[in-house]
């Protein structure tokens, strides 16, 4: 073969092994295109975060840097057991022409976010100071799975407020599903990590919880806001108690040294670091001499240290 043909024939296969990798890259492209999303998780973490920057102050270092962990934490944790993460944003938002809504943006966020993931069956609230300790875990064996024979119904365990132990018309063994899983603190009802369902009795609790009426009306006697709401409806509207159940506080909200300073030596509300608690819950950690910023690097350091694995466990 003569160099002329030689130098065709090489531009001739060229050509073909270029349209063939072509060919191959649109081939992979179009299917990688129409390739299936994985479908939503049944479960959702709720984030609440501020990520785009402070609200009613300027937000430090020390902010930035307690944010991007809490958010770490809880994508860690999703991931490695296929749940959705949203993260929310909490600025302070005008929700009415003539009121300031900020903190009572849960029932509305709650809202949004189940509009948006309409295939998740549980939504679990995390405000963003908290961590998750024990990321092994899965909501389902630790909790939601059989939920209502893994709550109790009633104050008998805990009633820090002194509210109504009993209500006429409350039905809990005629309406056995449980759609509200709280727990409760020195201060009553603690909203910090929280399990909502959903179910038609959530779409009518979140829109009273979030009533504009209501809001106009006693938002002034209610300190707590959001959960001086909770409470009373709780305390008056027997529909919403026979959905709700409670877990003892460090089964989903330890508390650190600081927070209920005022029983502080009353066991049932502190992390254990021998018993393992799931999550940490640093309320308040922004008032007085406590700072978040500390105790997030305390628990963070402490997280790693329970589960890391040292060279000499395998001899």
């Amino acid at each position: 073969m003569g160099k002329p043909k030689m130098l065709g024939f090489l531009r001739r296969q060229g050509k073909t092994i270029t349209y063939s990798i072509l060919t191959l890259l649109s081939i992979v492209g179009l299917l990688l295109l129409f390739k299936r999303s994985p479908p939503d998780s049944e479960i959702v973490i709720v984030l609440a975060a501020n990520e785009g920057g402070g609200v009613q102050r300027w937000k430090t270092p020390q902010d930035w840097s307690v944010e991007r962990s809490s958010i770490t934490n809880k994508k860690d944790y999703a991931k490695a057991h296929g749940y959705t993460l949203a993260i929310k944003d909490v600025s302070l938002k005008r929700r009415y022409s003539h009121e300031w809504r900020e903190g009572w943006e849960k029932a509305d966020i709650l809202k949004q976010t189940m509009r948006q993931y309409p295939n998740a069956k549980w939504f679990w609230w995390l405000d963003l100071h908290t961590f998750i300790m024990e990321p092994q875990i899965s909501l389902e064996d630790y909790l939601l799975d059989n939920v209502e024979k893994k709550v109790y119904r009633s104050l008998n365990h805990s009633n820090p407020l002194n509210l109504p132990e009993e209500i006429p018309y409350v039905d809990i063994e005629g309406s056995p599903q449980v759609d509200l899983v709280l727990a409760q603190d020195c201060g009553g009802f603690n909203l910090g990590s929280f399990f909502i369902r959903r179910s038609e009795w959530t779409d009518l609790l979140l829109d009273l919880w979030w009533d504009p009426a209501m809001y106009e009306q006693r938002h002034m006697e209610w300190e707590h806001k959001e959960q001086d709401c909770l409470e009373s409806l709780y305390s008056t509207q027997p529909w919403i108690r026979d959905r709700v159940g409670f877990v003892p506080l460090r089964a989903i909200n330890s508390f650190p040294p600081g927070a209920c300073s005022d029983q502080a030596d009353d066991t049932q509300f502190f992390y254990d670091e021998k018993e393992r608690d799931f999550v940490v819950n640093m309320a308040g950690c922004n008032f007085g001499d406590r700072s978040c910023w500390d105790e997030y690097e305390h628990y963070r350091d402490l997280e790693k240290k329970l589960h890391e694995t040292r060279w000499f466990q395998f001899w």
